[in-house]
């Protein structure tokens, strides 16, 4: 029998003389700082502000590195970008008020997207905290309550000794299945102050899998193995929990076809036999799935984008597949897994037996044709020629991040992401601004691959300040900005439901000159020249902006 005192770590003499004697000079924040190297963290981003400084100063005494950005909003998404493509905990480092709800908006994304981003914010001093009557410079009544409903878990240190679980335990529940961001509040005082307290060293905060029910896959596989029509959607759960080579295996194993959510892109190959790639605002997509007699939804939660606006109404048997509770069985009735989706998938792969179904390839094919031939009679040619100088322009495995605009909804459902974790967008929330100063975020995660950030002339005028940040750091990103004179979009939106539109028309900067003024090489292309214009920055290293102005419109979606 094990006891729980036979689990205590027993320190070494050297780390009880270390602990003994700790170095002079250090501060609270030496504690988070020192809590998060322990924890596996190499990076932080942030913004500095009054009350935070002695996380920052704490900084200078560290082996972390620190990416700062222009504001906290673009530094929270350059950490949803981090903790997206390495799958670890990005830290973000804020200052209190102002520039804690700054980030509110990056947060809300990182929530939706399930990144793993802990964002660490000071507070007022300890004896200022609850009245909201003490006239402290940033001071709210009630901080933590702006970010409970957009976190997933709200952490306090209100003293030193605290500062190491509080961290430790945010980044735990970070990293649990699914992802998300977290926040952690620590008074200025207590940052500040030295601290007699011992380095912190060995910190452990490894997240434990969510385990799927195994009653509930051997029915799940029993359903899949005798079906006559099976069909998988995967999302974005795919991605995040690595499960994408068995997603593949699985769909081979039951010869069942694969649409991919706009979360999910590069979750399955796009020309696989068996690929119905992402048209989900297609009706034939939406007909071809609610015929399947068992359909299998592996890590999303069929919200409005991947339901067709929730116009989708399977008339099978639905398996749900999901780590995040609240979403099992939110939109559709379903036999609910509650897991990740890895350990989910792998258990199916154990449990299901082989089917095989001939006409399945055939029946994708016959689906995708009907698309292509509903696009092709809406004169789009213009359009499908960019997605197709991007495709053509990107390595294969350099990621790309995408705004808000016309080009990104249509990478959604027309490009080839190649891989999966190398397209991501800011379609969880639905924010503007995130594509560029994520691909920072990404860049500083892996220099290895050039990036790619997409977006429109209003979205980019929400970032243009990173141009700064990206030359700073000579961070190998391009940044191609589609000028279309406004909120495309939303042009687009309100001309078709009000027959004209209001607020949408922008005055816009001369984006390669203003690119200049920051060292930034500029180029003005053509559609017919941008696969070699994106090209060539794109193998340049170090910061690059393409500007494309064309008016492109969006293909018509079918809901009914």
């Amino acid at each position: 029998m094990t006891h729980d005192h036979d689990l205590v770590l027993r320190p070494t003499e050297a780390q009880t003389a270390a602990a003994l004697d700790p170095p002079k000079g250090r501060t609270g924040g030496d504690l988070v700082i020192e809590t998060l190297s322990g924890l596996g963290a190499t990076t932080v981003f942030g913004l500095p502000g009054q009350h935070a400084l002695g996380m920052f100063d704490a900084l200078r005494r560290s082996s972390l590195r620190y990416v700062g950005l222009r504001t906290e909003n673009n530094a929270g998404f350059a950490a949803d970008a981090y903790g997206r493509v390495t799958g670890e905990a990005a830290p973000l480092l804020l200052s209190t008020g102002p520039g804690a709800l700054m980030s509110l908006a990056a947060l809300q994304e990182a929530a939706a997207a399930s990144a793993p981003v802990l964002a660490i914010g000071s507070q007022i001093p300890v004896a200022g905290l609850g009245g909201g009557r003490h006239g402290y410079l940033h001071e709210l009544r009630d901080q933590q309550a702006s970010f409970r409903d957009v976190v997933k878990s709200v952490h306090t240190a209100r003293t030193q000794s605290q500062i190491p679980s509080a961290i430790a335990a945010a980044w735990e529940s970070a990293l649990t299945a699914p992802h998300g961001p977290v926040w952690v509040e620590i008074p200025q005082d207590v940052l500040t102050a030295e601290t007699l307290l011992p380095v912190v060293t060995a910190m452990d905060a490894t997240p434990e899998d969510i385990v799927p029910r195994p009653e509930l896959t051997a029915v799940a596989a029993d359903l899949l193995s005798k079906a006559e029509r099976p069909a998988i959607i995967a999302g974005g759960g795919v991605v995040r929990s690595d499960a994408s080579g068995k997603l593949r295996a699985l769909a081979e194993l039951i010869d069942a076809p694969v649409v991919t959510t706009f979360g999910g892109k590069g979750a399955f190959p796009w020309k696989h036999p068996l690929s119905l790639q992402s048209w989900l605002e297609d009706r034939h997509t939406t007909d071809f799935l609610e015929d399947a007699d068992v359909l299998l939804v592996v890590g999303s939660g069929l919200g409005e984008l991947s339901s067709n606006y929730h116009t989708f109404a399977p008339r099978g048997r639905v398996i749900q597949i999901e780590a995040d509770a609240g979403k099992l069985e939110s939109n559709h009735p379903a036999l609910g897994i509650h897991a990740d989706a890895r350990v989910a998938l792998q258990a199916l792969l154990e449990t299901a037996r082989e089917r095989t179904d001939p006409t399945a390839p055939e029946r994708v094919s016959a689906v995708l044709g009907k698309v292509r031939e509903r696009i092709a009679a809406q004169g789009l040619d213009l359009e499908q020629q960019v997605v197709a100088a991007v495709r053509e322009a990107l390595p294969a495995r350099a990621p790309s991040f995408w705004d808000m605009t016309i080009l990104a909804y249509w990478a959604w459902s027309a490009f080839d992401a190649r891989h999966p974790n190398t397209m991501h967008s800011a379609q969880g929330a639905g924010g503007l601004g995130y594509a560029f100063p994520a691909a920072l975020g990404a860049a500083v995660a892996d220099p290895s691959q050039p990036v790619l950030a997409v977006s429109g002339d209003g979205g980019a005028m929400y970032s243009i300040a990173e141009l700064a940040t990206a030359k700073q750091y000579g961070l190998d990103v391009t940044w191609l900005v589609v000028d279309d004179g406004g909120y495309g979009i939303l042009r687009e939106y309100m001309t078709d439901a009000y027959g004209a539109a209001t607020g949408t028309e922008l005055t816009r900067p001369d984006f390669v000159a203003l690119a200049e003024s920051f060292g930034v090489p500029a180029v003005r292309t053509t559609p017919d020249t941008l696969a070699t214009d994106l090209a060539e920055a794109l193998a340049t290293p170090g910061p690059s902006l393409v500007l494309l102005p064309a008016l492109l419109r969006m293909f018509e979606p079918t809901h009914l």
